[in-house]
């Protein structure tokens, strides 16, 4: 059994006398010990999702199972003990100013009844988790926008969750600061074995640390499974704007009307080698290449690039079946070139 379970979740707001669907019927499966991404634009509904697994949102619709148990089901005292379990980290940080960083990772430990002696040994051990031993006694006003997010991941982790939810975490920091956070989740991950869910917008941050990807668009969930295969065989429109951007890239207009146009993902393998210039000489036809990126996913090279053939080119299916038969995936693009 995956140790969250969303099955058909629906969440409805009333807005100025209108209902509005946040979520339509999502469903997904998480498995223990994994790094999962969930990827939407602004708006998407991303948020009110990672918000219902813990119960801070109710469903209107759906259920949410947490290692078996039916949040449902609980009474509120029951729900607050499973919450316990379920830690969370937010784009704002949301630390308490008046406190120290060691009395900030104390407060849930506090809640939960702990005695001061015991929550300060294990504050303690948090923030050397995270790197901050020195920072014990400061006060959050002093901390960069990174050193505040590391203290709340250490209070998140306070009460030994098994399930650590990021919404937006890295979405106000700069790419230096997100790559350390990253590297700090990922790392907490391996060594912990806790469920790490990433609310993000960010498809960078999905490529880099998870392993596998849901994909949310105007509150439908409309592609998912490991980030390897989404990125190189992108099904929606909505994948396709996270993966490859929406920058138009400006070319020469009769060197690509009416011809063929492919987008091809490189492997691991392939990413360095010098497919296109083997293909020219092998069919000694002219190629436009239109765009190319080289990016990590999850540890690995991929690439990407768009090329365009010759309108009068009679062997355009042939250089794409020896793209195919090199090990790349490729795909005719149809539409604007981004």
């Amino acid at each position: 059994m995956s140790e969250i379970e969303i099955r058909n979740l629906t969440k409805k707001f009333e807005v100025k006398g209108s209902i509005v669907t946040a979520l339509n019927s999502v469903s997904l499966s998480i498995e223990k010990g994994d790094i999962y991404g969930i990827i939407g634009m602004s708006g998407a509904g991303k948020s009110t999702l990672v918000r219902s697994i813990n119960y801070l949102e109710r469903p209107t619709e759906g259920r949410i199972i947490i290692d078996g148990t039916d949040l449902a089901g609980l009474s509120e005292k029951e729900l607050r003990e499973k919450r316990r379990g379920i830690g969370m980290i937010f784009q704002g940080f949301n630390l308490l100013e008046q406190k120290s960083v060691i009395d900030n990772v104390c407060f849930p430990l506090e809640i939960a009844g702990v005695k001061r002696k015991e929550a300060r040994k294990r504050a303690k051990e948090l923030l050397e988790t995270v790197g901050l031993s020195d920072k014990e006694k400061t006060y959050p006003s002093r901390l960069s926008g990174g050193q505040k997010q590391r203290v709340a991941v250490a209070r998140a982790l306070a009460t030994n969750p098994g399930i650590l939810l990021c919404d937006e975490a890295t979405s106000a920091l700069d790419p230096q600061t997100t790559e350390s956070i990253l590297s700090l989740l990922k790392d907490i991950n391996e060594k912990l074995a806790i469920t790490i869910v990433i609310i993000t917008h960010q498809m960078s941050v999905v490529t880099r640390i998870c392993n596998n990807v849901a994909i949310i668009d105007n509150g439908v969930l409309v592609e998912e499974g490991d980030v390897s295969s989404v990125f190189e065989h992108p099904k929606t429109d909505a994948a396709r704007e996270l993966i490859f951007g929406k920058q138009p890239v400006y070319t020469p207009v009769e060197h690509v009307d009416g011809g063929k146009r492919i987008r091809i993902i490189f492997n691991e393998n392939s990413a360095y080698e010098p497919v296109i210039a083997n293909l020219i000489l092998q069919y000694n036809t002219p190629i436009n290449i239109l765009k190319a990126d080289t990016r990590n996913v999850g540890g690995k090279a991929r690439g990407e690039m768009i090329l365009g053939f010759p309108e009068n080119s009679p062997r355009q299916e042939e250089m794409m079946e020896s793209l195919k038969s090199s090990g790349l995936s490729v795909m005719e693009v149809t539409g604007d070139v981004y």
